[in-house]
């Protein structure tokens, strides 16, 4: 697995963790050099020396002078901040869930072409490349605006735009913890979404969007 995200030092941080964990290297052993290590996770070398200062910190690993980097544990509580972003990712996906949900369903029933045709556009926009995460999660929202719109029902729309701000900053964080998440598969759901939409299909739209977003929030749980 590679680091595909940024914050690449994090990242690096956790898979190097999450190795460590897994028993790859024991309690006192010594890690590989930088030159072996660093492209096995896709960064580069100076990224690679944060991480390890991370775990340093953390009492995972000690670097010693002349000798190289060792395995001081193998088993240490989970950062404490990393703790708190999930949980509070994890009650912004609670509340989305109230009003997507819904708005998935009501927009099945009463989209117009016109905006059946700007979710196509979002859905589009979304699954084009994008150069860091805050472009993916700006097109993302997009889509599901584009969706709430459709609801026809101004309070849902309301509460939708005031909690983008706050939304946009969980997802954010989502995915830079979330370092083996599925962007194909996850745009496939997106996708199902549309078309269950298009159908006018209310039932499907409203369990593809609870069940998506129930999905997020039980992978950070």
């Amino acid at each position: 697995m590679q680091v595909r995200r940024e914050p690449l030092a994090d990242q690096a941080a956790e898979l190097l963790l999450g190795r460590i964990r897994a028993g790859e290297w024991q309690l006192g052993q010594r890690l590989p050099g930088e030159t072996t290590l660093a492209p096995q996770l896709g960064v580069g070398r100076s990224t690679l020396r944060e991480a390890i200062r991370q775990l340093a910190g953390r009492g995972v690993l000690a670097s010693r002078q002349g000798a190289g980097v060792f395995v001081t544990a193998v088993d240490v509580p989970e950062d404490w901040d990393l703790v708190l972003r999930r949980v509070d990712i994890v009650a912004v996906i609670e509340a989305r869930l109230a009003i997507e949900a819904e708005a998935a369903a009501l927009a099945a029933e009463r989209r117009t072409p016109v905006e059946l045709r700007a979710i196509r556009r979002t859905l589009a926009e979304r699954a084009e490349p994008h150069t860091d995460v805050e472009q993916h999660v700006d097109a993302d929202l997009a889509f599901h605006r584009a969706v709430v719109v459709s609801a026809h029902n101004p309070l849902l729309v309301e509460l939708f735009d005031s909690f983008v701000p706050r939304s946009r900053t969980a997802m954010v964080a989502m995915l830079r913890l979330r370092t083996g998440f599925d962007h194909a598969a996850d745009h496939d759901v997106h996708d199902l979404l549309h078309r269950a939409i298009a159908d006018r299909d209310t039932e499907a739209a409203a369990r593809l969007s609870r069940t998506h977003l129930q999905s997020l929030k039980e992978s950070l749980t």
